[in-house]
């Protein structure tokens, strides 16, 4: 298997450190508002390298944190919490705040069926974890005091630039917002925030430095050593990540233990964007898995989409995108559907046995090539249209969707309940084709097409299902 290291800009040949058990952490959500399309695609997207891991006979095991405190609206260490923050526009103490959006997220990652993680962690229910590293920290000399804070000195760690590549002394000042005056180093970040005097938080501890809250960085460092040891296997998350958060994880968790490197391969998935326009509140375009189910659209739709480009190329979503998805879905679990019926086996010729070994390889190959589901995508639809009997397409489709998890063995029949209008067209249609009026019934066809069903005609008798979107639907 071989994964892109963001680490060494490379493709490489994935080699864990005890085989064939893999550990892995993933950057979880910041719980503060709505998670939305672009944070599923990399929440997906985790679920498939999970899902490859497994297939090709690893044994991953899954860790996520919930940062539920210490996240600021500044990179530079300074403005609001984020948490204190949603609180505030949402009406809600920061718990009942934290509660609401963690089970949005888990929501969203059931609907588009995301297998839940071995472990997820709360930064909240880490706090003396997080105090025992920066001590840890603080007895090595890696950190300072502020009036706000305790600080990691980053001019200390050698090597504070090789995730992201970005030099220490090209950094201008101000690059990330304002910076702190009393910082030695503009790349300096915190490891403990002061409760501001005369402020009560609603989250705060005390701490051998005084009453505060935990810097973002910090959390992911403590946790993911705790549950995965002081060096493991994959690290992933969005490629805004790269500059500072895990940056700075690298330095604070190699810096306490003296252990190289903290991890072995950096997973980072790219952005979505909304037609071309990167998704923010100010343009509208934050949709959610909520607002796919609320135009009557499977979110399974959305995972197919999400497949349909690699990911660490951007996505452009939009909803026509989603509709073609969506078709191309339905198409795929109604051609996995028919080759369930049939289950008469045959006797296959040597060219057709070896026809189905090579789809499996040319799977094996794509999704273990830096998880190419696209190219594995193409090479299902390859099956669909293929020769071979309807059972082996079956059991191959069935076997690629233990990574694509679309539950295209799960599917059932798509035969819609009509109202009773629509119903009196398919029974007419029917009557005209039994007398032979091909071209009535045909125009019939047509008619509820516009009106956003398909007619199929079967051996077992006439099925519908919804087709092509109407444009009240995706509008």
């Amino acid at each position: 298997m071989f994964l892109y290291n963001t680490l060494t800009k490379k493709v490489e040949d994935f080699k864990p450190i005890n085989p064939p058990k893999v550990g892995v952490y993933a950057c979880g959500p910041t719980v503060y508002d709505y998670a939305h399309l672009g944070h599923m695609r990399k929440y997906v997207g985790d679920d498939i390298l999970v899902r490859t891991l497994k297939y090709v006979g690893f044994e991953p095991k899954l860790v996520m944190n919930i940062t539920d405190v210490g996240h600021l609206t500044s990179d530079a260490d300074t403005g609001e919490d984020k948490m204190e923050k949603g609180a505030q526009k949402h009406g809600l103490n920061v718990w009942d705040l934290a509660n609401k959006f963690t089970q949005q997220f888990f929501d969203s990652t059931t609907a588009l069926n995301v297998k839940p993680p071995d472990i997820v962690c709360k930064a909240t229910d880490h706090i003396p974890e997080q105090i025992e590293l920066i001590k840890k920290l603080e007895v090595k000399g890696y950190t300072y005091k502020t009036d706000d804070g305790i600080y990691f000195n980053t001019s200390k760690f050698s090597g504070y630039d090789k995730l992201s590549g970005m030099k220490l002394n090209k950094l201008k000042e101000g690059a990330r917002v304002e910076t702190n005056p009393q910082k030695k180093n503009q790349t300096d970040f915190a490891l403990w925030k002061f409760t501001p005097s005369g402020v009560r938080r609603q989250m705060e501890w005390p701490s051998p430095w005084g009453k505060g809250f935990p810097g973002w960085h910090i959390e992911c460092s403590s946790m993911s050593m705790k549950y995965l040891g002081e060096q493991f296997d994959i690290h992933t998350g969005g490629i805004d990540h790269v500059p500072i958060h895990h940056t700075n994880e690298i330095a604070q968790s190699e810096a306490a233990t003296g252990k190289i490197p903290f991890v072995r391969y950096w997973v980072h998935h790219a952005f979505l964007s909304v037609d071309g326009q990167k998704m923010s509140k100010s343009l509208d375009n934050l949709f959610t898995v909520a607002d796919v189910t609320k135009k009557g659209i499977n979110p399974l739709a959305l995972r197919y989409l999400y497949l349909t480009t690699h990911y660490r190329k951007t996505l452009n979503f939009t909803w026509k995108g989603l509709a073609a998805a969506r078709r191309g879905l339905e198409r795929l679990t109604e051609s996995v559907r028919r080759f369930q019926t049939d289950q008469q086996r045959l006797s296959l010729s040597p060219e057709k046995l070896k026809k189905i070994d090579a789809y499996r390889q040319e799977f094996d190959t794509a999704i273990s090539s830096d998880l190419d589901l696209p190219q594995a995508l193409a090479i299902a639809w390859e099956v669909v249209k293929s020769n071979i009997p309807s059972t082996d397409k079956y059991d191959l489709l069935r076997d690629f969707d233990s990574v694509f998890g679309l539950n295209l063995a799960q599917t059932t029949s798509q035969v819609e309940v009509l109202p009773e209008s629509l119903e009196k067209l398919v029974k007419q249609r029917d009557s005209l084709r039994l007398a032979g009026d091909f071209t009535g019934a045909d125009k019939i066809r047509q008619k509820l097409l516009q009106l956003g069903f398909v007619i199929e005609d079967t051996p077992t008798g006439t099925k519908v299902k919804k087709g092509k979107e109407t444009n009240e639907t995706l509008s």
